[in-house]
């Protein structure tokens, strides 16, 4: 079975940011297919395109299809699996979150983005039947995402929950580059098969 894993990038992100491009060379040199897209007016992302256009990427998954986000990426994968039926391999959350602190979203046009995303209840029984292979990373110095948001990850789908130190929201802007804990994650869920 092929092994595809697919990451989704955050708000105002894109493919060749932080440590996107380290995790897709990382995984491609042990074996896996990555995809990376870009994501649709990433300055703007609504589930409206954000969903469709990753499930376009995706086609038909298996319990050979992985996922990793970042930031808004998680609730678009959460959002995907919602829409599926079949198992997947596992998913890894960066930077997740069901609510923002203050300074994440500072002017109003963010705030009705944002709003969008929280006010739309994810289904997470549905989540949890595509797999129970769920990893959720933190950092203790997050700006944007309250740690507050690890616990929920941990009691909504059971994911084990690893808080990092001083890794800000895990961007570009917070020097990183590499992230070991998501290509980790991916490699145990997929030798687990």
């Amino acid at each position: 079975m092929t092994k595809r894993v697919f990451v989704i990038h955050c708000w105002g992100g894109n493919p060749n940011e932080g440590w996107l491009p380290w995790l897709k060379q990382e995984l491609e040199a042990r074996g896996f297919l990555v995809f990376v897209p870009l994501m649709p007016d990433s300055s703007k992302p609504s589930i409206e395109t954000w969903v469709p256009h990753l499930a376009s990427q995706v086609g038909a998954s298996d319990e050979g299809t992985y996922f990793v986000g970042h930031s808004i990426g998680c609730l678009t994968i959460l959002k995907y699996l919602e829409t599926i039926d079949g198992p997947i391999g596992g998913a890894v959350f960066v930077a997740g979150w069901f609510s923002l602190t203050p300074e994440a979203t500072p002017t109003p046009e963010e705030q009705e983005i944002a709003r969008q995303w929280l006010g739309h209840p994810v289904d997470f029984e549905r989540v949890r039947r595509t797999t129970h292979n769920f990893t959720a990373l933190f950092s203790d110095d997050d700006p944007d995402v309250p740690i507050e948001n690890a616990q929920l990850f941990r009691d909504r789908i059971d994911a084990e929950v690893i808080i990092e130190s001083g890794k800000g929201h895990f961007s570009e802007g917070d020097g990183i580059r590499e992230l070991p804990a998501a290509r980790d994650a991916v490699m145990k869920y997929a030798a687990s098969r």
